[in-house]
Protein backbone atom coordinates (compact mmCIF):
# COMPACT_ATOMS: atom_id res chain seq x y z
CA UNK A 1 0.00 0.00 0.00
CA UNK A 2 2.87 2.36 0.78
CA UNK A 3 4.30 1.76 -2.70
CA UNK A 4 1.08 2.90 -4.35
CA UNK A 5 0.92 6.05 -2.26
CA UNK A 6 4.56 6.89 -2.98
CA UNK A 7 4.04 6.36 -6.71
CA UNK A 8 0.92 8.55 -6.59
CA UNK A 9 2.89 11.31 -4.84
CA UNK A 10 5.69 11.00 -7.40
CA UNK A 11 3.25 11.39 -10.30
CA UNK A 12 1.55 14.32 -8.55
CA UNK A 13 4.93 15.95 -8.06
CA UNK A 14 5.69 15.33 -11.72
CA UNK A 15 2.40 16.96 -12.75
CA UNK A 16 3.22 19.96 -10.52
CA UNK A 17 6.71 20.26 -11.96
CA UNK A 18 5.44 20.03 -15.54
CA UNK A 19 2.83 22.68 -14.74
CA UNK A 20 5.56 24.91 -13.40
CA UNK A 21 7.97 24.33 -16.30
CA UNK A 22 5.64 24.42 -19.31
CA UNK A 23 3.56 27.56 -19.94
CA UNK A 24 0.84 25.58 -21.75
CA UNK A 25 0.10 23.38 -18.72
CA UNK A 26 -1.78 24.98 -15.83
CA UNK A 27 -1.94 23.34 -12.40
CA UNK A 28 -3.62 25.45 -9.74
CA UNK A 29 -1.92 23.86 -6.71
CA UNK A 30 -0.55 20.57 -5.37
CA UNK A 31 -4.01 19.32 -4.39
CA UNK A 32 -5.05 19.73 -8.01
CA UNK A 33 -1.96 17.79 -9.07
CA UNK A 34 -2.86 15.01 -6.61
CA UNK A 35 -6.37 14.80 -8.03
CA UNK A 36 -5.08 14.90 -11.63
CA UNK A 37 -2.60 12.10 -10.87
CA UNK A 38 -5.36 9.99 -9.28
CA UNK A 39 -7.77 10.51 -12.19
CA UNK A 40 -5.03 9.81 -14.74
CA UNK A 41 -4.12 6.62 -12.88
CA UNK A 42 -7.75 5.49 -12.74
CA UNK A 43 -8.20 6.21 -16.44
CA UNK A 44 -5.05 4.24 -17.25
CA UNK A 45 -6.34 1.29 -15.24
CA UNK A 46 -9.94 1.28 -16.51
CA UNK A 47 -10.28 2.90 -19.94
CA UNK A 48 -6.63 2.57 -20.99
CA UNK A 49 -6.50 -1.22 -21.54
CA UNK A 50 -9.68 -1.17 -23.61
CA UNK A 51 -8.38 1.63 -25.82
CA UNK A 52 -4.98 -0.02 -26.14
CA UNK A 53 -6.62 -3.25 -27.26
CA UNK A 54 -8.87 -1.48 -29.76
CA UNK A 55 -5.97 0.52 -31.23
CA UNK A 56 -3.46 -2.35 -31.24
CA UNK A 57 -3.33 -2.63 -35.07
CA UNK A 58 -2.51 1.09 -35.44
CA UNK A 59 0.06 0.83 -32.64
CA UNK A 60 1.75 -2.07 -34.40
CA UNK A 61 1.72 -0.24 -37.75
CA UNK A 62 3.30 2.86 -36.20
CA UNK A 63 5.84 0.77 -34.25
CA UNK A 64 4.42 1.89 -30.92
CA UNK A 65 4.28 5.63 -31.55
CA UNK A 66 0.49 5.62 -31.43
CA UNK A 67 0.67 4.51 -27.80
CA UNK A 68 2.23 7.91 -27.01
CA UNK A 69 -0.66 9.63 -28.80
CA UNK A 70 -3.19 7.52 -26.91
CA UNK A 71 -1.51 8.31 -23.59
CA UNK A 72 -1.52 12.00 -24.55
CA UNK A 73 -5.25 11.90 -25.26
CA UNK A 74 -5.91 10.16 -21.94
CA UNK A 75 -3.84 12.75 -20.08
CA UNK A 76 -5.52 15.61 -21.93
CA UNK A 77 -8.96 14.21 -21.08
CA UNK A 78 -8.12 14.54 -17.38
CA UNK A 79 -8.56 18.30 -17.84
CA UNK A 80 -12.28 17.73 -18.44
CA UNK A 81 -12.67 16.11 -15.03
CA UNK A 82 -10.26 17.97 -12.73
CA UNK A 83 -11.02 21.62 -11.96
CA UNK A 84 -7.93 23.82 -11.81
CA UNK A 85 -6.03 21.64 -14.27
CA UNK A 86 -5.88 22.71 -17.91
CA UNK A 87 -3.72 22.19 -20.97
CA UNK A 88 -3.69 24.64 -23.88
CA UNK A 89 -3.58 22.09 -26.70
CA UNK A 90 -2.61 18.67 -27.96
CA UNK A 91 1.09 19.45 -28.35
CA UNK A 92 1.32 20.84 -24.81
CA UNK A 93 -0.44 17.68 -23.62
CA UNK A 94 2.08 15.51 -25.47
CA UNK A 95 5.00 17.47 -24.04
CA UNK A 96 3.41 17.25 -20.58
CA UNK A 97 2.83 13.50 -20.72
CA UNK A 98 6.41 12.93 -21.87
CA UNK A 99 7.65 15.17 -19.05
CA UNK A 100 5.50 13.46 -16.43
CA UNK A 101 6.68 10.09 -17.67
CA UNK A 102 10.35 11.06 -17.55
CA UNK A 103 10.19 12.71 -14.13
CA UNK A 104 8.11 9.87 -12.68
CA UNK A 105 10.55 7.28 -13.99
CA UNK A 106 13.49 9.05 -12.38
CA UNK A 107 11.54 9.65 -9.15
CA UNK A 108 10.45 6.02 -8.93
CA UNK A 109 13.99 4.81 -9.49
CA UNK A 110 15.44 7.19 -6.89
CA UNK A 111 12.81 6.65 -4.19
CA UNK A 112 11.74 3.06 -4.79
CA UNK A 113 14.88 1.52 -6.18
CA UNK A 114 15.42 -0.93 -9.00
CA UNK A 115 12.56 -3.25 -8.05
CA UNK A 116 10.03 -0.40 -7.78
CA UNK A 117 8.81 -1.41 -4.33
CA UNK A 118 8.93 0.35 -1.00
CA UNK A 119 10.72 -1.49 1.78
CA UNK A 120 9.93 -5.18 1.95
CA UNK A 121 6.60 -5.06 0.10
Amino acid sequence: MATIIIKWLIVAGSVSLVGWLFPGVHVENFWTALLAAAVFGLMNVTIGPILRFLTLPITILTLGIFSVILNTLLFWSVTAVVPGFSIDGFWWAMLAVLGVSAVSTVGNRLLLGRDGKFGGE
